[in-house]
């Protein structure tokens, strides 16, 4: 399993989310394109991984690729799931997690109980990391990345404390869904050695 967890620090929690307006709504394409590179290939859906996002580190929609139905890659109808799955918060009790969608979940976990819920070594992506190709490839990873925001004190010094490795994808800055689709390919090439 691969999950990815990325901090979204601007999408409004209670407010209304434009679809015509997805960067003015907490750079809410960003996000979108966060998923569908998370989860999505040419013709398919890779269902060995999920895309998390925790909102105002109050609450996460998950993602799975084994359930979710009918994902598409375009950021509007991505958009619309994301806004329905904030929509039934109040549906999520406790850390009994909503599915208003097939696949599509949400519950009111912040960043360190999303992480308390994953298996695996935890993997901060992070521009100021180690290069991807000096680290060894882990199996079954959580990586957690930031969207176009840096991570808070407090994030920063969660992952200090709980991440097996700190990495980066690129000697540039990348937005997320790029530095997804580069972790992606680093683990589908066992390192980039074999394609």
């Amino acid at each position: 399993m691969r999950d990815f967890v990325c901090l979204a620090h601007e999408v409004p929690v209670d407010g209304p989310v434009s679809l015509d307006d997805l960067p003015g709504a907490g750079r809410l394409d960003l996000l979108c394109r966060f998923v569908t590179s998370a989860l999505l290939t040419s013709h398919g859906v890779r269902e060995d991984a999920a895309a998390h996002l925790v909102v105002d580190d109050a609450f996460t929609v998950r993602v799975d690729g084994a359930t979710v139905r009918n994902l598409r890659p375009d950021e509007r109808s991505t958009a619309a799931r994301l806004r329905d799955a904030l929509a039934a918060t109040d549906a999520a009790i406790g850390h009994q997690e909503a599915e208003p969608s097939p696949g599509v979940h949400v519950g009111r976990f912040d960043l360190a109980a999303t992480l308390d819920r994953l298996d695996g070594p935890l993997v901060h992506l992070h521009e100021d990391g180690t290069p991807l190709p000096d680290q060894p490839v882990p199996e079954d990873p959580t990586f957690v990345l930031s969207d176009h925001r840096d991570f808070t004190d407090a994030e920063a010094d969660l992952l200090a404390e709980r991440a097996d490795a700190r990495v980066s994808v690129s000697p540039e800055r990348l937005h997320a869904d790029q530095t997804v689709t580069v972790a992606h390919n680093w683990l589908d090439t066992d390192g980039y050695r074999s394609y």
